[in-house]
């Protein structure tokens, strides 16, 4: 029976933390793409203009209709045939990024058509540019009961990063399979992973709570 050995683990803590870095830089970056393209995605798609709203709603529903391995895939190893050469890294923070932007576009639509109409009647009669209109009156109304959401998907965006390990990005868990492959004991590294997600995830949802409670008092 295989027992936890403390000294290995600690021997390989150092190159999981080493690791674990570019996991919390690849979130921080795709999660930064995401939630901005997001909101254009989702001012896209309420547009009145067909020739904008139609190909943006086609792009978020195949986009959320398809894995996101297929799409990291197609990105690293597809689109250079056309002319697109991505490192794994670039590749994968394009992937998880477009990926969670589809998802934070319906978020930010539930978001902007549950602003009282009176809002926006009353920015088309200050006859207000649509950038002052969203950033001012639309946008402060429409984040705060979207934030616990936009909050899910960034730990959910964590917790997906192991995925673009299929496209040799060096991240936690890829770090943590080839220690287990160099010394055949898989208990601790993957053990160590899993605790790892775990604090950070938890870390995360507390972040957002507070921040969620900072908006609110602000009203």
């Amino acid at each position: 029976m295989n027992f936890f050995d403390w000294e290995f683990a600690w021997a390989i803590l150092p190159r999981l933390l080493d690791a674990s870095l570019k996991t919390i830089g690849i979130t921080l970056a795709g999660f930064s793409i995401a939630i901005v393209l997001g909101l254009f995605l989702a001012v896209g798609r309420r547009s009145r203009l067909r020739w904008l709203s139609w190909p943006v709603t086609g792009l978020i529903e195949f986009i959320r209709s398809t894995p996101l391995l297929i799409q990291v895939y197609f990105l690293f190893f597809v689109a250079p045939n056309y002319g697109l050469n991505l490192t794994a890294l670039q590749a994968g923070i394009i992937g998880i990024a477009l990926h969670y932007a589809c998802y934070t576009a319906e978020v930010y639509r539930a978001g902007l058509d549950a602003v009282p109409r009176a809002q926006w009647e009353a920015v088309t009669a200050l006859n207000m540019r649509a950038v002052t209109a969203y950033r001012k009156i639309i946008l402060p109304q429409a984040l705060r009961p979207i934030l616990p959401a936009l909050g899910n998907y960034l730990i959910s965006m964590l917790k997906d990063t192991p995925v673009l390990s299929a496209i040799t990005v060096v991240e936690i868990m890829q770090r943590a399979k080839n220690i287990s492959s160099e010394h055949f004991r898989y208990l601790e590294p993957i053990t160590m992973v899993g605790l790892f997600f775990l604090i950070l995830s938890l870390g995360l949802a507390w972040f957002v709570r507070r921040l969620e409670n900072r908006m609110e008092l602000a009203r």
